[in-house]
């Protein structure tokens, strides 16, 4: 076979799996000029490189490039997600599939250089495993959203880096940059995955929960929300206390959309919100509404929230956020496709509510209390549930000041300076979420105010300021309709899981299981995720096949002690 005829062998498969690659690929008439081929004792292509300086620079063993990437390859822990950077010969990535990895994604830049490889070097039998990505000069953006779409823990256990050395050497700076989106995205996926495995069975547990009580569903009340003009956002940071005057005298103009936590701090300064937002899962949320009393505000809740704050305030709204569980009920279950969608991908309520008032229509937004960090070392604003929560456990040994040093420095802190001798804590946490609120507003079409308080300065970019005025003139609002539905679409959920195929014997991998799957099939077994990530760290679970077939088990179970 030549080499054009094997360039068109490599092409045809690789196009199937990643179309653009290929594309691309095709468009290039010369190859580069960058690699040397020479064949190994036991017959396989090695590259190397051709260029001055770098020739005889073998990528591979001349004596047996197999054997020598399977010997690495037994250095490293199977079953996980593994990127390589570089290609190669194919070696590799063809030793890690055998060795066990669920998936393995492979980096290289300059599309000449690749163009080189796949006239001298027959890869299909990589290209046609389902567990093997090939990706082509992606920038830093493009590889962290590309690894937060593939990296699944649940699924995948741990995720490791191998270069390809003599590869990397020659594009440092290319690499270098690669490492750096990863280092990102797996500090993104870890802090996102440490949470489902935390909260993963509590979040099932209340969904199903508060989908399977028909009699709530049936008998409440249509709630209507009126378009809005200018709101403003109550967070639960100390300076709240301080810029309520502001509030105050600007109440009657404002939307009002407290947190959960900032309630009982503004019920008790005279400030009734227009509505109240929650989505913590823990029951500990109950405490925020304890302090407040009995209220008749509109309450907006996760449906992974706790049932008992339904219960406890009839004159609330059920929402969509972002567990894969609610997403997929609210778009394919007739009764629930009217739910209310709010982006909760910033982890905090704060980010949520902001995502409320823009569901809203909101054309102007000031943020209150929006801290993000600990002033002067000061973890909540007065009022709030923690100080007379840290009250009613004190004793002689642990005073209510331990109590709230032990909260506070149970995450490494940073202190930071203010301008004027002021000063505050800053967690990784607190950064993040701030970070992220700060990019959704950029995104916004309504202007965002952020007041000027005590911890760390909310910085909204230009863009974001720039489309102040553009959200649609009294539009939007909201209005949900009583249903008798949601049990029924309980059921039918409960029964596509069960029909979900088997996963199989124990070395079946998540990439081989999910590419054997159908659309919904998929989208099924995606909601499964969280739960499985949770039941992982509880059971000490190893493998793939065992985490997932334990969240197939626990959902039908649990599904089946509600419904009659």
């Amino acid at each position: 076979m030549d080499r054009a005829q094997l360039f068109e062998k490599n092409i045809a498969i690789l196009s199937l799996k990643n179309p653009s690659l290929g594309a691309e690929l095709k468009k290039i008439k010369e190859g580069s000029g960058m690699y040397s081929f020479q064949e190994s004792r036991t017959g396989e292509m090695v590259p190397g490189w051709k260029e001055a300086g770098l020739s005889g620079a073998s990528f591979h063993s001349l004596m047996n490039p197999q054997r020598e990437a399977q010997r690495l390859m037994e250095t490293l822990e199977g079953e996980g997600f593994l990127i390589l950077l570089g290609l190669g010969g194919g070696y590799h990535a063809e030793a890690a599939l055998a060795r066990g990895f669920g998936l393995v994604l492979v980096l290289e830049y300059h599309l000449g250089g690749l163009y080189e490889l796949l006239q001298y070097i027959d890869y299909t039998h990589l290209f046609t495993d389902p567990r093997f990505f090939l990706m082509g000069d992606l920038s830093g953006e493009e590889l962290e959203e590309l690894i937060l779409h593939m990296y699944k823990p649940a699924l995948y256990g741990g995720i490791k880096v191998l270069p390809l050395g003599p590869r990397v050497a020659r594009d440092t700076a290319l690499f270098q940059a690669a490492g750096e989106a990863i280092n990102s995205a797996i500090n993104r996926v870890s802090s996102d995955y440490s949470v489902q495995a935390h909260f993963g069975i509590r979040w099932f547990s209340n969904i199903i929960r508060n989908l399977a009580a028909e009699s709530f569903w049936q008998d409440q009340p249509t709630q209507e929300v009126p378009p809005i003009g200018d709101a403003a956002i109550c967070a639960a940071g100390p300076s709240l206390v301080m810029q309520i005057p502001r509030l105050a005298v600007k109440r009657e103009k404002l939307f009002c959309i407290a947190t959960d936590t900032s309630l009982p701090c503004l019920l008790s300064q005279g400030i009734v919100p227009d509505a109240v937002i929650s989505m913590d899962c823990q029951h500990i949320s109950y405490y925020h509404f304890l302090e407040a009393g009995p209220i008749e505000i509109p309450l907006f809740l996760d449906l992974a929230s706790p049932p008992l704050l339904s219960s406890h305030n009839k004159n609330h709204v059920y929402y969509s956020g972002g567990h894969p569980l609610t997403q997929y009920l609210s778009q394919k279950m007739e009764g629930l496709k009217g739910i209310l969608n709010l982006d909760t991908s910033g982890a905090n309520v704060t980010y949520a509510a902001l995502s409320l008032a823009e569901s809203l229509g909101a054309q102007s937004i000031e943020l209150y209390g929006a801290d993000f960090s600990y002033p002067l070392g000061v973890s909540y604003a007065r009022g709030t549930y923690i100080y007379s929560y840290f009250a009613k456990l004190q004793h002689r040994l642990m005073p209510l000041e331990a109590q709230a040093s032990a909260f506070l420095y149970r995450t490494p802190l940073e202190k930071l300076e203010q301008p004027k001798g002021s000063w505050y804590y800053q967690t990784g946490g607190l950064n993040m979420y701030r970070r992220m609120l700060e990019e959704k507003a950029a995104q916004m079409e309504a202007q965002v105010l952020p007041l000027e308080g005590m911890g760390a300065p909310i910085s909204i970019r230009p863009q974001g300021l720039a489309r102040a005025g553009q959200a649609a003139k009294g539009s939007r609002g909201f209005s949900n309709t009583s249903s008798s539905a949601p049990g029924k679409a309980l059921r039918l959920y409960r029964d596509k899981v069960a029909a979900l195929p088997p996963v199989g014997d124990p070395g079946s991998s998540p990439a081989a299981y999910l590419a054997a799957l159908d659309v919904e099939e998929a989208d099924v077994f995606t909601t499964l995720l969280p739960l499985a990530g949770a039941l992982r760290k509880r059971r000490t679970l190893e493998s793939f096949r065992e985490a997932a077939e334990a969240a197939k088990d626990f959902c039908i179970t649990e599904i089946d002690k509600l419904l009659p």
